[in-house]
């Protein structure tokens, strides 16, 4: 099959790393998958396979400008056009209705990966597109309940695991360097700085810790809100124990040497991060938001508290700081396994070609037809 992966920029976000991981792994199962972007560059540019292309010819800095966009995709004929966060997702009704007037079998599949309420517009648009793919059933209910999607057209497919599972070994060495004793919870938070990931509710939080606790917060990531949350962790006195690791090309060592994963995004669709933290052991507690209660075995390797609930989520941890070291150990390995089972490359891009494929066989009889 020809498949166009379409994703406005390469910043550094979990949709932007998983339309890299499909574009690469369509290609490696001998399709012919090209990747194309509204604007070149960004943090993970340095990843892209090579069939990545741009439509700007320079960086505008303009996530929504696509010039060419339509000749550039529907000229070759291709079978799918996946379209990859917000911003594509707003032309995909567009592309599928050119495809239509022109006849042309292509089926273009939009995608809902995050939380929160987005522009009629994209609502508009990906129900003008053949079909659509959630990474949640509670993503997808709400879809059809709310935003008048059929629900034949909505599949759910649940993240790919981009970074590899980890194993048991630890990281003392970060730990050592950071100043986390072998008695130190470290909890740890990976995401960009936006305001709906709300890092600022976590330094909140932990403000609120018995003063007896030895902890320590870890907030890797980089963006607008970084500022407004050094400074709040300063106004509180807590810049010896709130650490901002900055953007990490690889937090792979950070969940080795973590204890604890946090978070208290108030918009998603299914948590890259929490994903990647069942992947190496980390038990969760999280805020309640979209997909969150997917993304752990609750109760067994992740708590969900309600949005604001500080007291709550301040109780999950305590039960986490009371586990002995067997329970440590068992919660790990039940979230390795879950992560593993659940969230498994090979098993999402194999629902992906099988959709695709369903998809083009149909377009295709409907042009024959």
């Amino acid at each position: 099959m020809k498949i166009i992966v379409l994703q406005d920029f390469l910043r550094s976000g979990g949709t932007e790393r998983h339309s890299i991981l499909l574009a690469r792994e369509f290609a490696s199962l001998g399709h012919d998958a090209r990747l194309i972007t509204f604007r070149p560059g960004g943090q993970l540019a340095p990843t892209a396979p090579k069939s990545w292309r741009a439509l700007q010819p320079f960086d505008t800095r303009i996530d929504w400008f696509a010039p060419r966009l339509t000749s550039r995709t529907l000229g070759g004929d291709p079978d799918i056009i996946l379209c990859m966060g917000k911003t594509a997702n707003c032309f995909a009704g567009h592309l599928q209705r050119r495809a239509d007037r022109r006849g042309r079998p292509t089926a273009v599949v939009a995608t809902l990966r995050a939380g929160g309420e987005l522009p009629e517009f994209y609502y508009s648009s990906v129900r003008a597109a053949n079909h659509l793919v959630t990474n949640s059933r509670e993503a997808a209910a709400l879809l059809v309940k709310h935003h008048g999607l059929d629900r034949q057209a909505v599949s759910v497919i649940y993240n790919s695991l981009v970074v590899p599972a980890g194993t048991a070994e630890r990281n003392p060495a970060l730990r050592s360097e950071m100043g986390a004793g072998a008695g130190t919870a470290v909890l740890l938070s990976v995401g960009m700085f936006r305001p709906e990931k709300n890092q600022r509710d976590l330094i909140e939080i932990v403000s609120g810790l018995p003063k007896a606790w030895d902890w320590q917060l870890w907030l890797a990531g980089d963006g607008p809100e970084r500022a407004r949350c050094e400074q709040l962790a300063a106004a509180k006195g807590l810049t010896a124990r709130v650490r901002f690791l900055g953007y990490q090309p690889d937090p792979a060592p950070l969940y080795r040497a973590a204890d604890v994963a946090v978070h208290a995004s108030r918009e998603e669709a299914l948590s890259n991060f929490l994903i990647e933290a069942q992947a190496h052991g980390l038990p969760v507690v999280a805020a309640k938001a979209l997909g969150i209660r997917e993304c752990f075995v609750e109760g067994e390797t992740g708590w969900m508290v309600p949005q604001g609930d500080f007291a709550g989520f301040l109780a999950a941890l305590a039960v986490l700081a009371a586990d002995t070291p067997a329970q440590r150990a068992g919660r790990a390995e039940q979230a390795r396994a879950f992560a593993r089972t659940s969230f498994d490359p090979g098993r999402q891009v194999a629902a992906y070609i099988s959709l695709f494929e369903l998809l083009n066989r149909k377009r295709r009889a409907n042009s024959s037809g």
